[in-house]
């Protein structure tokens, strides 16, 4: 239940919401589509969130800016919106990257100590800086910084630990590959020292159209309350002008509430 923010996600799992968390890949702005054409045709920046890749090198661009939402059946709703900047030159080229985070949401859940149902709301924040390799068809980023995360219960739970505020270290990393020219594998994952969160999310997919991938995902998360893994299928690349979306949906296992349903909802920008 108490939570953790990424790619956006918490089930009565607050920490779903670390999840995530999580984005989509943007489309560049036409003015530059052009310009592009002239470019090493490498792959862009690896899209950590949705997995989506760019299907032109833009260099037009300098900070990403990715929001989600996520919700279960399980009582639990959660959005974010992640900062993501190249400080010293491209994004789709080799270089150290800087990462702002913020995330928020509110979770239920039978408390088993208190014979009554429980609120949570989560707040959570992080900085975090890292280096991102690109190759022509693979990219893989690593980031090191800190989270401030908040949980508060809408009455006391001697059996939830996860309650109060602090500052935890905070580790992430993301990879993006397409194996063939129809098929991408994304994976991300992060840990926080607070509250011992964690978040994962591997996605594969299959091209039905032009940057368009549909397929199956898998994600892990938990801190020291909770434990959740969800399955399910998502369809990632669908773009809307300068915004480029992920939808996804599956059943979700939460240690607390039992079994449920979720959905997700990502889009991405860049600037």
């Amino acid at each position: 239940m108490g939570g953790t923010a990424e790619p956006a996600a918490r089930r009565p799992l607050t920490l779903y919401t670390t999840v995530l968390a999580l984005s989509c890949a943007c489309a560049a702005a036409s003015a530059t589509q052009a310009a592009a054409a002239d470019l090493p045709a490498r792959s862009a920046g690896a899209d950590w969130y949705t997995g989506a890749s760019q299907q032109a090198v833009d260099d037009s661009w300098a900070v990403a800016v990715d929001g989600s939402t996520s919700v279960t059946s399980n009582s639990s709703a959660f959005g974010s919106v992640t900062v993501t900047a190249a400080p010293n030159g491209s994004p789709t080229r080799d270089g150290l990257r800087v990462r702002v985070d913020a995330i928020g949401g509110t979770y239920s859940y039978p408390g088993r100590s208190v014979a009554t149902r429980v609120t949570g709301y989560q707040q959570e924040g992080a900085l975090q800086a890292g280096y991102e390799w690109i190759w022509k068809d693979a990219a893989l980023a690593g980031f090191i910084g800190f989270n401030v995360r908040s949980n508060q219960l809408s009455i006391p739970d001697p059996g939830n630990p996860v309650v109060g505020t602090g500052v935890g270290l905070k580790v992430a990393g993301n990879f993006y590959a397409t194996p063939t020219d129809r098929t991408m594998v994304s994976a991300y994952g992060s840990y926080s020292t607070k509250f011992n969160a964690y978040y994962s999310r591997l996605r594969v997919g299959y091209m039905l159209a032009d940057g368009v991938y549909i397929g199956p995902e898998a994600l892990f998360l938990g801190d020291d309350f909770f434990r959740q893994y969800r399955i399910g299928a998502h369809l990632t690349g669908v773009r809307f002008g300068p915004v480029q979306m992920s939808v996804a949906a599956g059943y979700v296992r939460d240690r607390v509430q039992g079994s449920g349903y979720y959905s997700s909802i990502e889009a991405r920008s860049t600037f």
